[in-house]
């Protein structure tokens, strides 16, 4: 087939990328990785290849992302994520599926209500790209558990709906030097960040942690319409796949994006170091 330029494409369809992996007992991933390092470009990723360059799509498919929260924020982050080839996912969330969920949560539905938002995050995964490996942990993220099961990760995602359980991940990622990239809806407002292990973080952001409580406040009070949820999980994915593609200029380290769509406002704040 030709690509966007006219010039003849070498590719393989899922259907071929299954049949390799059959015949040669290797895993969709690593034969996604292999056809890629010999120029040929797996079907799925055909649109992304004006963006990222193949350079950009093996490191996507080498990298371990942990997310932590499997709501709102985590669910949309998880389905983009899967699509755009990030090849292992860790999947982080004690919680289950209640009706209030309908609304914003994209792998919550009428029918698996009760269910472990962890257990569903994995399903829809394997629904969209085989060649993801995911790892579910069916239990809350805190002090005692959080550096095992964000062990071998290269970049943790806070999908959380309160500070001081933000504050848990941040000090885990920290510790394991790694970056975290935070985001948090309220209403129609939300905004996302970028913390590596040596910026102050989200005291910049919440205050002094010790004023942190561990309630649920502003998405309680304000709600989380789905046009929200979606969209600032969508501007959490495109840092953290900034990130693995090694774009850190574009980052916004030390910086919060802010949008509120009540007003249709977006602005981009430095935090003061």
């Amino acid at each position: 087939m030709k690509g966007a330029d006219g010039l003849e494409l070498r590719s393989i369809s899922v259907a071929g990328t299954r049949a390799l992996s059959e015949r040669c007992r290797l895993s969709c991933r690593e034969i996604e990785i292999e056809a890629l390092r010999n120029g040929i470009i797996p079907l799925r990723y055909l649109r992304n290849r004006a963006t990222y360059r193949t350079e950009d799509q093996i490191r996507f498919l080498e990298s371990r992302v942990a997310v932590v929260g499997l709501g709102g924020l985590g669910g949309v982050v998880v389905e983009i994520l899967a699509r755009a080839g990030v090849g292992r996912l860790t999947l982080i969330d004690g919680d289950r599926f209640e009706d209030h969920n309908l609304n914003r949560q994209w792998t919550s539905t009428e029918k698996n209500m009760g269910t472990s938002k962890a257990t569903a995050a994995k399903e829809r995964v394997a629904t969209i790209n085989t060649a993801v490996d995911t790892t579910a942990h069916t239990t809350f993220f805190t002090a005692d558990n959080g550096a095992r099961m964000i062990t071998g990760c290269h970049v943790v995602v806070d999908c959380l709906d309160n500070i001081a359980s933000r504050f848990v991940v941040e000090d885990a990622a920290r510790q394991a030097g790694l970056p975290f990239v935070s985001a948090a809806v309220a209403g129609l407002a939300g905004h996302v960040t970028v913390i590596y292990p040596q910026d102050r973080g989200l005291e910049l952001v919440y205050g002094p942690r010790e004023q942190a409580r561990d309630v649920k406040g502003a998405e309680i009070m304000l709600g989380c319409p789905p046009q929200t949820v979606a969209l600032v999980a969508a501007k959490q994915c495109a840092e953290l796949l900034n990130l693995l593609a090694d774009r850190t200029g574009q980052l916004l380290r030390n910086k919060l994006w802010v949008v509120d769509l009540s007003d249709q406002t977006t602005e981009v704040l430095s935090l003061a170091q």
